[in-house]
């Protein structure tokens, strides 16, 4: 039976709301197929394989918004779904933020983008995945063999088709991949004592993806690197941030600068718009657009055309993050920003969201600090959005004369998100993706580390 073509579905579905009485209507369809494998001791312990599909319809009238979605493509399945919109919509109170983007925002559309769709990746059979799992389990036992297992060892991969309709006319679609290995080792030092790491690459295109060999030796070297770890007494100190544990740290920027977040007054940057709040060697990117990037894509969730925004650019924080409804409420321009599913509404979401490689070696980063911290791994949610306070466990690597000495663990690493902003001394050339976010090395000038 021939597959049913999701965009002119979505057209379908559209035009039997105006029928029905839609001011306004809008159409988001997702088709997906996921599939992944996890092994255990050269072992198959888990085999998934998901597909789903499904239509999210927007409908607006006099400022009123209904929404509903389905997977029933049934032409009686579409009727009751297009009605339940309606229904719900007439039940809605009024908002004048309640309809499409602007037509003006929607008719603007990006080059074509290349590199979204791999058919290597659609082409994967579950052989490749055990295969590559397994290979990433030995590559790491005979790296070191005070490798005594895994926590977790798999392979993965993910095909998607969006589409999208509106009575604007709007009228879109594309197709993505990417594939994606871990491994998360744990290494056994010879007094019993127990570390665990991990590592892991997501590519849009196979030939890109790091070779399993390459993630379990790399994910073995982490977990072994930390036996031995000890506490440290409370001082303040030089911190390095690993490009990993920089990334999760530009998160919390990420987090900061939602627009939504912004209006509601529950931003720590909500006033700083257009101020210095972090030296000239930081600029703070969404880029919807970055070539190979996992949130790459040519619009977003309403159809805007996706863009390259600069945050925070030079130390000054530029822009906040906007989706259409969030942006007519602060009265300022939606960023392309809108992120959603079939089965959600569109709200703010970052895309390849990244702090910007420097010019210093990360290398040079660590001579530079006679005593300090190397931070490899962290744990807890990390940064209060509303006052910016920030604190973390965390684990790593204790820096002596500029060299990294002996592993550490059970600290915490803490700051206020602003002052940490102001006091980053250094950013590295050695930018890494693991996923949407992105960072290089980074050292913070000096901070609170919590030991015994």
């Amino acid at each position: 039976m021939a597959q049913t073509d999701l965009l002119e579905l979505c057209e379908r579905v559209v035009r039997r709301a105006r029928r029905l009485g839609a001011t306004q209507a809008e159409a988001f369809g997702e088709r997906t197929r996921e599939a992944t494998v996890r092994v255990r001791e050269g072992e198959v312990e888990d085999l998934t394989r998901a597909e789903g599909k499904g239509i999210g319809l927007r409908v607006f009238k006099e400022g009123r918004l209904g929404f509903a979605f389905t997977s029933d493509f049934s032409d009686d399945g579409l009727e009751l779904f297009v009605r339940r919109a309606l229904a719900l919509a007439g039940a809605a109170g009024r908002d004048t933020a309640n309809k499409l983007p602007d037509e003006r925002l929607l008719k603007l559309r990006n080059p074509e983008l290349h590199g979204l769709f791999d058919p290597e990746i659609e082409a994967l059979d579950a052989d490749w995945k055990i295969a590559a799992a397994k290979a990433m389990e030995r590559a790491g036992k005979a790296e070191d063999r005070r490798i005594a297992g895994y926590e977790s060892v798999g392979a993965g991969d993910f095909v998607a088709e969006t589409a999208i309709h509106s009575s604007e006319g709007l009228h879109e679609r594309y197709r993505g991949t990417y594939v994606y290995l871990f491994a998360a080792p744990v290494a056994k030092g010879e007094d019993g004592q127990l570390q665990t790491s991990y590592w892991v690459d997501y590519k849009r295109r196979l030939r890109d993806l790091e070779t399993p060999e390459e993630i379990g030796r790399t994910a073995a070297r982490r977990a072994a690197r930390m036996l031995g770890a000890k506490k440290v007494k409370t001082q303040r100190v030089p911190v390095v941030f690993e490009p990993t544990i920089a990334a999760s740290f530009v998160a919390g920027i990420a987090a900061a600068v939602n627009g939504d977040m912004v209006r509601k007054g529950s931003s720590f940057l909500g006033d700083k718009l257009g101020k210095k709040i972090a030296p000239a060697s930081v600029t703070i990117v969404d880029d919807g657009l970055l070539p190979g990037g996992i949130s790459t894509a040519p619009f977003d969730g309403e159809g805007i055309a996706t863009r390259r925004t600069a945050v925070i650019e030079e130390g000054v924080l530029r822009s906040f993050l906007y989706d259409s409804a969030t942006a007519r409420k602060a009265r300022a321009k939606p960023t392309g920003n809108a992120r959603r599913g079939y089965s959600s509404l569109p709200s703010i979401g970052v895309t390849n969201f990244h702090l910007e490689a420097g010019d210093t070696p990360a290398q040079s980063i660590v001579k530079g600090v006679k005593n300090g911290l190397y931070v490899t791994a962290m744990l807890g949610r990390g940064a209060n959005t509303v006052t910016g306070d920030y604190s973390r466990g965390a684990n790593g690597i204790w820096i002596r004369d500029g060299e990294l000495a002996e592993p550490v663990q059970e600290i915490t690493v803490a700051g206020n998100m602003l002052d940490m902003l102001a006091n980053i001394d250094a950013v590295g050339d050695d930018i890494d993706f693991r996923g949407s976010l992105g960072a290089p090395t980074i050292r913070f000038a000096e901070l609170t580390v919590s030991g015994s």
